[in-house]
């Protein structure tokens, strides 16, 4: 039954990011471009998603624990360290060059766009570069 919920949950997600426009890398690129085709519907879509998100936290936390895991995996740490901040800053000029977040990226696969493609090979090969590193003490570094 989890995993249909998280089946579920994904389905929806994806939805929103196509609906929303949000899997078109232009669109998205558009937002960036302030100075010349601004399209502020990102953050519009962006302020939705805070409001609900928002929302539901009200309504889970509210429950004391959650449906499905015996307990809530928070994370244990409140600290805006420089790791963290790096890898938002790497996040952020991802974004804005390629148009993709992997948000984005996964419901637009089944476009069978090339770029699509080239983009989630990246960031997998990104995923495996920062877990090698990490497992090589890279990390400790920016703590």
């Amino acid at each position: 039954m989890r995993l249909v919920l998280i089946f579920c949950i994904g389905l929806i997600f994806g939805l929103g990011i196509v609906i929303s426009g949000m899997a078109n890398p232009a669109k998205v690129l558009n937002f960036f471009d302030i100075a010349g085709t601004w399209d502020p519907s990102l953050a519009f879509v962006m302020g939705g998603a805070l409001a609900v998100t928002g929302l539901g936290y009200r309504v889970v936390f509210g429950r004391g624990e959650p449906v499905f895991g015996g307990r809530f995996h928070l994370p244990l740490s409140a600290q805006i360290d420089a790791r963290l901040v790096a890898g938002s800053a790497l996040f952020g000029v991802g974004w804005g060059m390629a148009g993709f977040c992997p948000g984005g990226a996964l419901p637009a696969l089944g476009t069978g766009i090339a770029d699509v493609f080239i983009f989630t090979g990246a960031l997998i090969v990104g995923i495996l570069g920062a877990k090698t590193l990490q497992a090589r003490g890279f990390g400790r570094a920016f703590h």
